[in-house]
């Protein structure tokens, strides 16, 4: 990875006290970031900026079945990246098909671990309602998979009540151990960082030692950020920033996400986030800004 000198830049909280910008920018390089599985070429750019062994989760588009994912993953692999697929178990259309893809991928990209999703269609393409039916697969723990990354939503799902939530994710938590899976959680990404800082603390009293990646919007245009807030279910904080005037309109045209990574440092210094181990940058498509971004994070200069 080459290295360059780099600030970070004032924000709305003032100056950046060093051992903030020192623990923001170990959150980035210990992170993660998304790109897509119909831009394997992404790889290439991504490992010019960021370290070897980097996590890059790989999407699973709608229109395809999970195989399509294959050459993004190996060329992650390739890229000396770590590739990570995601796997909406809504859209699998059979248990061999998703079987056989881990087995695969296991295989051709070394994949190592999975980020397990419910997936957005309103009926299953085949036997499996939600990502817990997946992990009561046998084979789930014998494709060569050590460890599985799930979802954590810190605003809650537009259409799971909070308890269902919790209770769903404390079921996949036992199960995944249950098959010999390393869990972890990646958040949705979110406009309120106390949101996000209450959900950490609220995981870390019911499930201690289960790491988070606290996900980000990557640096995008406004109304892309937007639209893709309201896809994603996190309006509630928009709607909660549109009571804060001017500085509501700011955030949400901000397109740098660094005054949330900032913010998130201080609570991990603090003890309030301690479970968090990393961010997790969604690229909205726009994987070159983001990269760019994540690398001027971690090399930047704090004497």
């Amino acid at each position: 990875m080459p290295t360059a000198s780099a600030t970070i830049p004032d924000t709305a909280s003032g100056a950046v006290a060093p051992e903030i910008a020192a623990a923001a920018s170990e959150l980035v390089a210990c992170g993660s970031l998304e790109m897509g599985a119909d831009a394997p070429g992404d790889a290439a750019r991504i490992a010019e900026l960021l370290p070897a062994g980097t996590p890059v989760y790989v999407n699973h588009l709608p229109k395809h079945d999970i195989s399509y994912t294959l050459r993004a993953l190996i060329a992650l692999r390739e890229a000396n990246l770590e590739p990570v697929p995601h796997v909406a178990v809504r859209r699998v259309a059979s248990r061999e098909e998703v079987k056989g893809f881990l087995e695969k991928a296991a295989r051709v990209a070394g994949v190592s671990k999975i980020l397990l999703l419910g997936g957005d269609i309103a009926a299953p393409a085949g036997p499996y309602q939600q990502a817990a039916d997946l992990l009561q697969e046998d084979f789930i723990g014998e494709c060569g998979l050590s460890q599985v990354g799930l979802a954590g939503y810190p605003e809650g799902h537009p259409r799971i009540a909070t308890d269902a939530l919790n209770a769903a994710l404390e079921q996949k938590l036992s199960l995944a151990r249950e098959r010999g899976l390393s869990p972890h959680v990646v958040t949705q990404f979110s406009f309120a960082p106390n949101r996000i800082v209450e959900f950490c603390a609220d995981l870390a009293r019911r499930a201690p030692g289960v790491p988070v990646y606290v996900g980000l919007a990557g640096p995008t245009s406004p109304v892309s950020l937007l639209r893709y807030a309201q896809r994603c279910g996190v309006s509630a904080s928009l709607r909660a920033l549109q009571a804060e005037g001017m500085r509501a309109v700011r955030l949400i045209t901000h397109v740098d996400p660094t005054d949330q990574l900032l913010m998130l440092a201080r609570h991990a210094r603090t003890g309030s986030a301690s479970n968090v181990v990393g961010v997790h940058l969604f690229s909205f498509g726009g994987v070159a800004r983001t990269v760019a971004w994540m690398n001027e994070r971690i090399t930047i200069r704090t004497a």
